[in-house]
């Protein structure tokens, strides 16, 4: 039998091999509709769609962003909000309207030059797994469908909407030695 060896992080034991893994990634996508928000969708009289975001969320985003790492977000929905808020991060690739999310990760890999192996992705529902398929990560919030936590390479400690693209965010920080596992920076950076 072999032998799991893990990190102790400021999220818990996280699998070392997982980590290492994390290491050479160049690419974050994510979805926003339970992933990057809660999944609640609020309408207006007015048919005003408002979602909530999490600042924590943004943080770790505009991190990766600023340490050269490629953010994507990649959603089945369309909402001037969602680029609104991307835009506000920084994030320079947003593809919304898209049914075939692992069409659009290759294509995006393709372009940007990057290995899908490269790429780690993280959706929480059934629409995200084709994605999931092809990705050299998966990750899920700890609250995603229950076919989807069976099939990621990582659940995190946090729910959608509240830190989970935060901590995968982190972890992918620590896993280049940038965070230390305690969750600060090796070196005054922000």
């Amino acid at each position: 039998m072999k032998k799991v060896t893990t990190v102790n992080t400021c999220y818990g034991k996280v699998d070392a091999e997982f980590l290492t893994r994390l290491s050479t990634i160049k690419l974050l996508a994510f979805d926003v509709d339970g992933t990057i928000t809660d999944g609640g969708i609020i309408y207006d009289n007015e048919n005003l769609e408002i979602k909530r975001f999490n600042t924590k969320d943004g943080f770790g985003i505009y991190a990766l962003v600023k340490e050269g790492i490629e953010c994507a977000v990649i959603t089945g929905r369309e909402a001037n909000l969602t680029s609104r808020r991307m835009q506000d991060l920084h994030v320079q690739h947003i593809i919304q309207g898209e049914k075939t999310k692992n069409v659009a990760l290759t294509n995006l890999c393709e372009k940007l030059n990057i290995s899908l192996d490269e790429a780690v992705c993280i959706g929480d529902d059934l629409n995200d797994m084709p994605m999931f398929r092809i990705a050299g990560l998966s990750v899920c919030p700890h609250d995603a469908h229950p076919f989807i936590k069976s099939q990621v390479d990582y659940i995190t400690t946090c729910n959608a909407g509240y830190g989970a693209v935060r901590e995968l965010c982190d972890l992918i920080l620590m896993s280049k030695g940038i965070l230390n596992p305690d969750g600060g920076f090796v070196d005054e950076r922000y």
